[in-house]
């Protein structure tokens, strides 16, 4: 090596090296680039004296690496590149000797990231590439006691908060059974998996859910067995939660889809829900212009709108619109809102004829019927005497009408009353005079009074009838009699007279004479008359009453005997 040569070689080995950038590939030599040797018979100079290769100097040792300044190892995906043909470096050729290394040149092995250039060619630092989709780490070859990885890994749906995957069975279960799958998940931007399941299922199909809108994530199955895991399947490309866009769309409740009614200083709250994905924009207008913000109150939700009048007034009548927005599509829904009070009296009345016992009567209508139409009217008249207010009609709409029925002698006032969904107008219309009903002369002729003569001797107009009873069981005989005056009755049993015997009751109602039998045996059987008799005459009527009884009891047998 000439002097010229050993200059450039110690200017080189005072710069120092320049560490690897992450991802820089080390570039092997070009085809045709190999570093020259020295030519055949070009033995190598010794040193001069002084410039022998000194020993190298304190601190110019090669360092160790420092913590963190490792090399890092490549990355999924970015293996280093093998040297192409023909690029592989020469061997020496005969009698060519290797010039040891001077100071401060380190020297540099390929796949560190930085490729030997010559020592002329300064380094330049190579730009990171994009890393490209992760792949599954190449795991170390199944025993046979691992399953397989799972086929056909898929995805069978994706909303706005989930994913649907789906895969087949390993080919190879391992030797000592399949325990079920492991189904992991990792996003785009982190670098650890994350187990979508804390045991393995034996489902072939899972749903990944709790997701946002917008995650990107990859997703990766392995199935396990008492042994181990074997190789996960991985999707070839990640999934994306994409932002499902929903229609708005408006429900109208039931009881608003017609007019709305409100009294004057009631409270007004409509409530109305709408879809809609993602939240799209509301806005309310009263009768084509923008709400009142100072009157109407606007609050809207997620689901929902609501527009609230603390005091509704006549003012805030009319048609109110909900409009939901979303992108190009909107939905409307209209509701009629009618606030409304209670009418004006009728204008004026008056009493038009009196005739008879009648009265005509005619008003005008009242000039504010209350911001809706009149359900009718109300008439009420009253006595000057008594002076109390009775309804004649109701809901009558005509504007006359004609009061019948009024007492001879007495003097009518009239008032009349409007009426709509509020109720009856605070005040009523009164006519000023009064209808007098007048008395008309009337003369009673009177015809000779005859006086009737109504007496009249017995006489049975219903007569006792035969009966049957039980014995121990109440009994009782009845008959009716006409007869003026009032006949004097009389019972007897088989022609004995038998009033006064406490085992008999007589009591008599309107012509109805009956005789009661307290317990009868059967004693107690045998013919029984009833006699009437006045100062006109006398009848009489018997019938056969019959005791069925199992025999005499000791009551009766006594009885018979004190008898």
């Amino acid at each position: 090596m000439t002097a010229t040569s050993e200059a450039n070689a110690s200017e080189l080995a005072k710069v120092p090296s320049e560490p690897l950038k992450e991802g820089a590939a080390s570039e092997v030599p070009k085809e045709g680039a190999a570093s020259e040797t020295p030519k055949e018979g070009a033995a190598s100079e010794p040193p001069k004296e002084g410039a022998a290769s000194e020993p190298p100097k304190e601190g110019a040792a090669s360092e160790p690496p420092k913590e963190g300044a490792a090399s890092e190892p490549p990355k999924e995906g970015a293996a280093s590149e093998p040297p192409k043909e023909g690029a592989a470096s020469e061997p020496p050729k005969e009698g060519a000797a290797s010039e040891p290394p001077k100071e401060g040149a380190a020297s540099e092995t390929p796949g560190e990231g930085a490729a030997s250039e010559t020592s002329e060619e300064k380094q330049v630092p190579v730009a990171t590439p994009e890393p490209p989709a992760p792949e599954a780490t190449t795991p170390a070859p199944p025993s046979e006691d691992v399953p397989s990885a799972p086929l056909l890994l898929t995805v069978q749906d994706v909303s706005d908060c989930s994913v649907t995957v789906s895969w087949e069975p390993p080919e190879k279960l391992g030797s000592q059974g399949l325990q079920g799958y492991v189904l992991e998940l990792r996003k785009e931007a982190a670098s650890e998996w994350v187990p979508v399941n804390a045991r393995p299922v034996m489902l072939t199909q899972q749903t990944i859910r709790n997701l946002a809108v917008g995650d990107k994530f990859f997703v990766r199955v392995a199935a396990v067995s008492s042994a181990g895991a074997g190789p996960p399947a991985l999707l070839s490309q990640p999934v994306h939660i994409p932002e499902i866009i929903e229609a708005p769309k408006i429900r109208v409740p039931r009881h608003l889809r017609q007019t709305y009614l409100r009294q004057v200083g009631e409270v007004v709250n409509l409530q109305i829900p709408f879809q809609g994905k993602p939240k799209p924009q509301v806005s309310w207008t009263h009768n084509g212009h923008a709400v009142d913000s100072k009157r109407v109150n606007v609050r809207t939700g997620d689901q929902d709108s609501i527009l609230f009048i603390r005091s509704a007034q006549r003012a805030d009548s009319g048609c109110y619109e909900l409009t939901v927005r979303l992108e190009n599509l909107e939905a409307r829904a209209a509701i009629n809102i009618m606030v409304i009070e209670k009418p004006q009296p009728p204008s004026s009345i008056r009493l038009v004829d009196v005739w008879g016992c009648n009265a005509a009567l005619e008003w005008t209508p009242p000039q504010d019927t209350g911001n809706t139409e009149l359900l009718g009217y109300t008439v009420q008249k009253a006595d000057k005497k008594t002076e109390q207010w009775f309804t004649v009609l109701e809901h009558y709409h005509p504007t006359t009408c004609t009061v019948s029925d009024l007492i001879v002698g007495n003097s009518y006032s009239f008032r009349v009353f409007s009426e709509n969904l509020c109720g009856l107008s605070a005040s009523a219309a009164i006519t000023k005079e009064l209808a007098h009903i007048k008395k008309t002369d009337i003369v009673a002729k009177l015809k000779d009074f005859v006086q009737r003569d109504f007496s009249e001797a017995p006489s049975f107009t219903q007569p006792l009838a035969d009966h049957t009873t039980t014995s121990g069981y109440s009994t009782q005989l009845s008959c009716s009699v006409r007869a003026s005056p009032k006949p004097k009755i009389f019972w007897m049993k088989n022609n004995m007279n038998i009033l006064g015997d406490p085992k008999y009751r007589t009591f008599s109602e309107q012509g109805v004479y009956t005789l009661e039998i307290r317990k009868p045996s059967p004693f107690d059987s045998g013919v029984y008359t009833c006699k009437a008799v006045n100062v006109l005459g006398e009848a009489s009527v018997d019938c056969r009453l019959e005791v069925k009884g199992e025999g005499l009891t000791k009551q009766v047998l006594c009885r018979a005997l004190q008898t």
